[in-house]
């Protein structure tokens, strides 16, 4: 059953990602993102969004729908091979679903994350997972219709390299594994068609972004300025009605399907606590940027911004 969640502006589809699970992730990587995403809410004054010991109100069906009386913004599923996977760190973590039921219902996902740490052996055996990965950025290119983000977090990024995903476009990762990165990308670019991918060392690198960067790019508070002050009032769309309507307006579709890979926004960060920046980004983008300023208040966190190549106001 899908779930929508109830804001001012009337319900709002709450945005479905995927996270992948392979042996030897590192832990952070997949934790930080998704305690962040956690406490995402499209109305930031939504008592949910705070620390409260009450419960929450009980659902209630909206139209056939389940709807969140907490205007939670995100719903995160895990998929690995197994039932449970042991992290670097000796974590184990139980997956709502293996990889084969994952490609299945692929299509009910809007954002895939990728964590890194473990990345030799999957790359070595050709293991998921890559596959995953390939499949969700050619079902954007053949569906642009859809609003899709693929992330990868620290070496999660070696995965996008090596599917071939990354030609043409900027990106980072961890830094200790620039150079290894760049052979990647490199090795990629020679099997496909030779565009090479421009390494930055930035926090995170977003491609296909869903708003226009404007003449003045001092106006918009997701590009990266040498002053924090320097971040004003954008003219970035507006929050969780943006992104739903979006999905539904042709232009929109038209402006996705033009750009590389269908209009996927491919995000990939450096180490760590990059995953926290990358992850708050996403909520600024699909949420609002108050709600993303919550959330960092909440985990008493100093967002630092990374950079943006590329945008469409759609």
């Amino acid at each position: 059953m899908s779930a929508i969640a109830e804001t001012p502006d009337g319900p709002v589809p709450v945005i479905q990602v995927l996270f992948t699970l392979h042996p030897g992730f590192d832990t952070m990587d997949f934790a930080g993102p998704l305690d962040v995403l956690s406490w995402a809410r499209h109305n930031i004054k939504d008592p949910g969004s705070a620390l409260l010991s009450s419960p929450l109100p009980t659902m209630s069906l909206h139209r056939g729908l389940t709807v969140l009386p907490a205007t939670k913004a995100f719903k995160c599923t895990f998929a690995a091979a197994a039932e449970h996977t042991v992290s670097a760190q000796g974590v184990s973590l139980r997956a709502h679903m293996d990889f084969e039921e994952a490609h299945e219902s692929l299509e009910d996902f809007d954002v895939l994350i990728v964590p890194g740490g473990g990345t030799d052996a999957v790359l070595k055996e050709n293991a998921e997972p890559l596959h995953l990965i390939k499949a969700f950025a050619e079902m954007q290119k053949k569906d642009p219709s859809k609003e899709r983000t693929l992330i990868s977090i620290c070496t999660g990024s070696m995965f996008l390299a090596q599917q071939g995903i990354l030609q043409g476009l900027s990106a980072t990762t961890h830094p200790d594994f620039y150079t290894k990165f760049e052979i990647l990308c490199q090795e990629a670019a020679r099997r496909g068609d030779l565009e090479q991918t421009d390494v930055m060392e930035e926090r995170y690198v977003v491609n296909n972004a869903r708003f226009a960067l404007g003449d003045d790019e001092d106006e918009n508070p997701f590009v990266l300025k040498k002053r924090p002050d320097a971040r004003r009032k954008s003219i970035a769309r507006k929050g969780s009605n943006a992104w739903k309507e979006s999905n539904r307006r042709r232009e929109s579709i038209v402006q996705r399907a033009s750009l590389k890979l269908g209009g996927l926004r491919v995000i990939t960060t450096g180490a760590i606590t990059c995953g926290l920046d990358a992850a708050l980004y996403l909520v600024s983008a699909m949420v609002s940027h108050d709600s993303a300023e919550e959330v960092a208040r909440l985990m008493q966190y100093t967002w630092n911004k990374g950079v943006t190549v590329a945008g469409i106001d759609v």
